[in-house]
C-alpha cells in the first residue's frame, strides 16, 4: 500500500530524515517509535505532503506521490490526524466532520455511520463546538474527521498524547476495528510502547532521523525498544 524508500528531508541546513524506508500494508498497523525529536513527525509530514523531500520516493500503491500536493494526496486516499489534533474550535462537531468532505466527490459527501459506531460520543455532541470538547473527545473527533474521507491510508501522529486512559482504550479499540476491516493501511506514531505493542503488526524505530530497528512483534524485545525510547 504505502512504500517510503530511502527518503531524506531537510529543514534548512538541518537534516531531519536520513535515507528512511518504511512500508505500511493494507490490513495492518505499522508503528513508528522513537524519542522526541528523532524525525517521526517529519516522516509523517513528508508522507502527507506537508514537507518536501530532498531524496528518495513515496508510493501509494503503484503511484509515485512524492511530488503531489497535500490536497492531491488526500484525494488519493491519505488521511492525516496530526499531533495536537488541529480541530476547528469554533465549528460544531458536525461541521468539523464535514470538513472531511473536501477530497470527496459530491456524491460521497456524507459522514459514514461507522464514525458514530466507533465513537458514539460524537453523535450526542453534533451541535457542540469543537473547542468545548475535552482533549480525548477532540482526538476522537479528529480521527472521525479523517475517517469521513474514506482513506486507504490512515496516518495517526501520537493519538494518545495527553489523553485520559479511558479514551486511550477507545482509540485502541477503534484502531483494532479498522485493521480488522482489512481495507486500509494504518501508520501510527506512538510514544507508549505498551500501547503500540498491543496493536502493531510491524514496528520501525527511528534515531537521529534514521531507521535503527524494524520488524514484527517477534523480533522486538520490550526492554531493547524501551531503551531507545527513553529520554
Amino acid at each position: 500500500m504505502l512504500s517510503v524508500d530511502n527518503v531524506s528531508l531537510f529543514y534548512g541546513a538541518a537534516q531531519a530524515l536520513r535515507g528512511v524506508s518504511v512500508e505500511a500494508k493494507q490490513g495492518e498497523v505499522t508503528c513508528v517509535l522513537g524519542r522526541n525529536g528523532v524525525g517521526k513527525s517529519s516522516l509523517m509530514r513528508a508522507i502527507v505532503g506537508h514537507r518536501p523531500i530532498a531524496g528518495g520516493s513515496i508510493r501509494l500503491g503503484e503511484r509515485d506521490i512524492s511530488r503531489l500536493k497535500p490536497s492531491e494526496r488526500a484525494r488519493s486516499g491519505i488521511a492525516y490526524v496530526p499531533q495536537g489534533r488541529e480541530i476547528f474550535p469554533l465549528l460544531t462537531v458536525r461541521e468539523n466532520l464535514e470538513t472531511g468532505f473536501a477530497p470527496l466527490p459530491r456524491g460521497q459527501r456524507v459522514v459514514p455511520d461507522e464514525v458514530f459506531e466507533i465513537f458514539p460520543v460524537l453523535k450526542s455532541m453534533l451541535n457542540r463546538r469543537g473547542g468545548d470538547l475535552s482533549g480525548g473527545q477532540q482526538q476522537q473527533l479528529a480521527i472521525g474527521r479523517a475517517l469521513t474521507t474514506r482513506p486507504r491510508l490512515l496516518v495517526l501522529d501520537e493519538p494518545t498524547e495527553g489523553i485520559q486512559p479511558s479514551i486511550i482504550k477507545d482509540i485502541g479499540r477503534a484502531i483494532r476495528y479498522l485493521r480488522e476491516r482489512g481495507d486500509m493501511a494504518i501508520l501510527l506514531v506512538e510514544q507508549y510502547f505498551e500501547f503500540a505493542r498491543d496493536l502493531a503488526d510491524r514496528f520501525v524505530v527511528l534515531e537521529r532521523g534514521e531507521v535503527v530497528m524494524a520488524g514484527g512483534p517477534a523480533e522486538f524485545a520490550g526492554d531493547d525498544v524501551r531503551s531507545r525510547m527513553a529520554i
